[in-house]
């Protein structure tokens, strides 16, 4: 497992009882997390400085409990990259932390790269991935059906005082995207998905991981350079084998190159605990 460990402004401090407790800089949040099936808690006296808890609802959704007073929106850095955090519907705070441990992988590959490298993000959401290769020195496209996810994309990347970097921004579906780009005669030297479980596209467009992943990232090959850098996939989807990606990395992408996969976690402060979080699937030259 690969382990998002370099946080300074993000930590697990406990965790129990299907709840997660963390320190988003200086707010404190319990949310929810399916992978928490076990009741004792570690530390139970950091339980009691909580500003707010999400609650699930047992119809479906959930909602914030605000127990102390906390900004509405506040930001935090992992090593030079700033991220806008709030508290969303649905549990979520506009950031995966896990992610991190792909951050830090595509940096290395783009510097290293020592040319320029065009990267296409979809289902980039609030952009951590967008953010991380810009600052790495690479030309970004993000792409998300959301208008307000690319707007906070956009305050992430001024955030990170990187406004003056190569950042194309569109809302549409990414599969009409890519066909466009197809069409277009549009290459990029890598690229980076991390599509839901199940969505809704910009124009009601319905999006299944099972049903449509193999085809998308077949379709994404299309738009590949000539001389790929690397194609990372990231997956939330319950019950989806790292080695499943694998799979379809070495099925779809004909360059040679080397493939690996697994999962990403966070580690829990102070402990041995560690909290899978996701897994992902690599193809690199």
């Amino acid at each position: 497992m690969n382990i998002a460990n370099n946080w300074k402004d993000y930590k697990i401090l406990d965790m129990a009882d299907g709840q997660k407790l963390e320190k988003w800089g200086n707010v404190i949040l319990s949310r929810p997390d399916p992978q928490i099936i076990w009741k004792e808690k570690t530390y139970p006296e950091k339980w009691k400085n909580i500003n707010a808890t999400y609650h699930r609802s047992k119809t479906g959704g959930g909602a914030w409990e605000y127990n102390k007073k906390m900004p509405q929106q506040w930001q935090i850095k992992y090593k030079e990259l700033t991220f806008n955090i709030k508290p969303m519907g649905f549990k979520h705070t506009g950031l995966f932390p896990e992610q991190a441990v792909n951050w830090d992988w595509m940096i290395d590959k783009i510097k290293n790269a020592k040319r320029e490298v065009k990267v296409l993000n979809l289902f980039a959401y609030t952009g951590g991935a967008t953010v991380a290769c810009s600052y790495a020195g690479a030309s970004v496209c993000h792409v998300d059906s959301s208008k307000g996810m690319v707007t906070w994309a956009k305050e992430n990347i001024i955030a990170s005082g990187l406004e003056k970097r190569p950042v194309r921004y569109i809302v549409d579906d990414v599969v009409k995207f890519v066909n466009r780009e197809i069409r277009r005669g549009n290459k990029y030297d890598a690229i980076i998905m991390d599509p839901p479980s199940y969505g809704r596209g910009a124009n009601g467009e319905v999006w299944q991981f099972e049903n449509n992943i193999y085809d998308l990232v077949e379709l994404c090959t299309k738009v590949l350079s000539d001389n790929p850098l690397f194609f990372l996939i990231n997956s939330y989807t319950t019950g989806i084998s790292s080695k499943v990606l694998e799979n379809i990395l070495n099925l779809t992408i004909k360059n040679k190159g080397k493939v690996t996969s697994g999962e990403i976690g966070l580690p829990m402060e102070n402990s041995n605990l560690v909290l899978p979080c996701g897994i992902f699937g690599r193809w690199e030259c």
